[in-house]
């Protein structure tokens, strides 16, 4: 080969690598290798998923239903609910409403949606903080196009919900049938945090 024909040959190779380059080839950068990545068909399912991803995060995590098929209770339903190896008088004590009510929430106008998000940071945060009892006042729904329909949700949403160890309706002076106490079990934190003030009471002696 010439030294003319080589040089030709030279040239001929870099306009192609520069070529490539333009192309959209990415160079090895640092450690490894980056891979370009590669369009992949987007199937409904997938579709879906990512819109149920979507939501989620925006929601920070709430799973709660909408309430379109649930069960509709009368506004006059008492609500009942206790988890295997809660004791009688813990969950007795709950429905005479003997224990401190720590937090409340009230869903008096909010929306089945605005009450399904209420509902999910108040007992996400309660549980967080520690908190043992709590009410939530949703009304009867008395006279409504959809009687109970709050009440209703509420009722269904809350064993969804692991560390609810019970809930029941009310007494009078809290609310009656339009509200409802809820028994919160123990956060890990909350666990410990007793744990500690019991050695230090120990030590004391």
């Amino acid at each position: 080969m010439s030294e003319k024909e080589f040089s030709y040959k030279l040239q001929s190779d870099a306009e192609g690598f520069a070529s490539m380059l333009e192309e959209g080839v990415v160079p090895h950068s640092g450690k490894g290798a980056h891979i370009a990545p590669t369009a992949t068909k987007q199937t409904p399912g997938m579709i879906e998923r990512r819109k149920a991803a979507q939501l989620d995060d925006q929601s920070g995590g709430n799973r709660l239903d909408s309430g379109a098929n649930i069960k509709q209770l009368d506004p006059f339903d008492e609500l009942s609910f206790v988890r295997p190896g809660v004791q009688h008088g813990v969950y007795k004590n709950l429905r005479l409403g003997k224990y401190d009510i720590q937090s409340s929430l009230d869903l008096h106008g909010r929306t089945v949606d605005q009450a399904r998000q209420d509902v999910w940071r108040f007992l996400e945060d309660g549980f967080a903080q520690g908190i043992r009892c709590c009410l939530i006042t949703h009304g009867k729904g008395q006279g409504r196009e959809e009687p109970a329909k709050i009440k209703s949700c509420v009722n269904h949403w809350l064993p969804h919900f692991s560390y609810v160890l019970a809930f029941h309706t009310a007494q009078k002076m809290h609310g009656g049938l339009g509200a409802t106490y809820v028994l919160l079990s123990k956060s890990v934190a909350s666990k410990q945090k007793t744990a500690r003030q019991h050695q230090h009471r120990a030590n004391k002696y």
